[in-house]
């Protein structure tokens, strides 16, 4: 066999370190050292982060914890314009091609793993499979353009709708294996996408218990509360994508409900397409116990983590689809209590309040949310909380897990 003994495994996302604050290109690093520690040799194949800034460099090589980073100029992305944003993810395999086109021969890649979304990988994968008899895996998160059509933002029946189909179905069709989140969406997808006989597992979302936590309750480490002079302070914090999708108007709505308790303070950290509506609630509604911030670097992230008290998420009500937002996994890593809200169905209700880990509501139930909130007063529940949310990394989100899982489909293929 062609590939028989060879050990390269190429990596594809659109978002990676070290530049990236993204909760997927923390995955998939941890995701490619445990790999590495398996015996593979990890190329990972990514987009330069321009950040709003020009970059002159047509390619950047670097090696970050024995991981390959090769990363392209594929223009502005993440913070670019909706049009600009879909003009280079449509690029951006062709782009890589031709950057790197030598250093693929080289590698004759054994495997293939891809992290969707973008849903724009499948050319490159394409030339894997056809050039090399490369073996492919998608973990496929988001369900794009799904998304996107269930919060209004386009119509089913638009051009663009079927544009962006054509590309998702494109983009199923080049893998021999597609990882999904969660149990419900896992159904949702085999019934949706029936016909084109794919096969589909269950893939949870992972993270590497980090050591940061075993240092995080030494008090002189609380850099973060005195310099908002938070000290006194119930901090539940929000860290990741702040746009359509996370419904950020319930959050903030909750904070305004939170106003009278003098203890609680909400932060909101992160970028995305509502942090104006996050401004200028907090400014419009003179929310003085809201803090908004900018996203930082994925070890201040950490640091910040380790100094707040219950970790917060919210998904919009009108998801039609069953998402385990990322950032549980860094709440989880830090031994947080969890308060979310979540479209009806969702499994991560039971994943959460089955291990005790926190309180979830429906989206769009303000009441239940808010009396959820002030459960969170209570200082015992916080700690029982705290302990569960621990566990739940083995249980549910183990890295060393989805190595396996991920792997194993690849060789029985």
């Amino acid at each position: 066999m062609e590939n028989e003994g060879n050990q390269n495994l190429a990596i594809l996302i659109d978002d990676y370190l070290p530049n990236s604050t993204k909760v997927a290109s923390k995955m998939m690093h941890e995701l490619a050292i445990e790999l590495h520690s398996k015996g593979y040799n990890i190329d990972v194949i990514t987009p330069i982060i321009h950040k709003g800034k020009s970059s002159f460099e047509n390619t950047e090589k670097l090696v970050i914890d024995h991981i390959n980073v090769l990363s392209f100029n594929s223009g502005e992305i993440k913070e670019a314009s909706k049009v600009v944003r879909l003009v280079n993810e449509l690029l951006m395999p062709y782009r890589a091609f031709f950057s790197f086109l030598k250093h693929f021969y080289s590698r004759k890649y054994k495997f293939v793993i891809t992290y969707s979304p973008s849903i724009f990988w499948y050319p490159l994968v394409y030339f894997f499979r056809f050039q090399f008899k490369t073996k492919s895996y998608l973990v496929l998160r988001d369900f794009f353009p799904q998304w996107v059509i269930d919060s209004g933002i386009i119509k089913e029946s638009s051009f663009i709708a079927k544009f962006l189909r054509w590309h998702e179905k494109r983009n199923y069709l080049a893998f021999d294996t597609i990882g999904i989140q969660s149990p419900k969406n896992l159904i949702w997808f085999q019934e949706k996408y029936q016909k084109l006989n794919l096969k589909s597992e269950l893939l949870y979302n992972w993270v590497t218990p980090s050591d940061t936590y075993l240092v995080s309750k030494d008090k002189s480490l609380n850099q973060f509360r005195a310099k908002y002079n938070l000290q006194s302070k119930l901090i539940f914090f929000y860290g990741g994508n702040i746009g359509h999708a996370q419904d950020m108007k319930n959050l903030l709505r909750l904070a305004e409900q939170m106003l009278v308790e003098e203890e609680a303070f909400f932060v909101f950290l992160g970028s995305g397409d509502e942090v104006t509506l996050v401004k200028e609630t907090i400014q419009n509604r003179k929310l003085k116990n809201t803090l908004y911030l900018e996203s930082v670097s994925q070890a201040e992230y950490i640091y910040i983590l380790s100094e707040v008290d219950v970790g917060l998420f919210s998904l919009n009500p009108e998801h039609s689809t069953h998402n385990f937002p990322g950032k549980i996994l860094s709440y989880c890593q830090l031994g947080l209590p969890i308060l979310g809200a979540v479209n009806p169905g969702n499994d991560i209700i039971q994943v959460i309040e089955g291990s005790g880990s926190g309180k979830i509501s429906i989206a769009g139930d303000s009441d239940t949310l808010l009396q959820n909130a002030k459960l969170f007063l209570d200082v015992t529940l916080r700690k029982n909380m705290s302990k569960n949310s621990l566990r739940l990394i083995e249980d549910y989100f183990s890295t060393s897990k989805s190595a396996e899982t991920i792997i194993k489909a690849l060789n029985q293929l």
